[in-house]
């Protein structure tokens, strides 16, 4: 399993990185929910909403996984 300059294994490394952009957008799109809202655009408002709720459901899964890697030979030095 290759390790890089992080100390992460490329899976691990993988995981952080798409649990660190759905948090992050999903901070994004409570603006976009407000924007669609004042915009009178329920519809649209709900469709953001529902986007934020799936973001903070793959974090959470990419938590999860990085739980289970955490401590394992799998994880690389930076986790281990």
């Amino acid at each position: 399993m290759a390790t890089g300059e992080t100390g992460f294994d490329d899976v691990t490394y993988d995981l952080i990185s798409v649990q660190y952009h759905a948090l992050k957008a999903g901070h994004d799109y409570g603006q976009y929910v407000r924007d669609a809202d004042n915009a009178g655009r329920q519809d649209i408002a709900d469709f953001f909403r529902r986007v934020m709720e799936e973001d903070s459901a793959r974090a959470k899964q990419c938590h999860e996984f990085i739980a289970a890697l955490s401590g394992s030979s799998e994880s690389g030095p930076a986790v281990s």
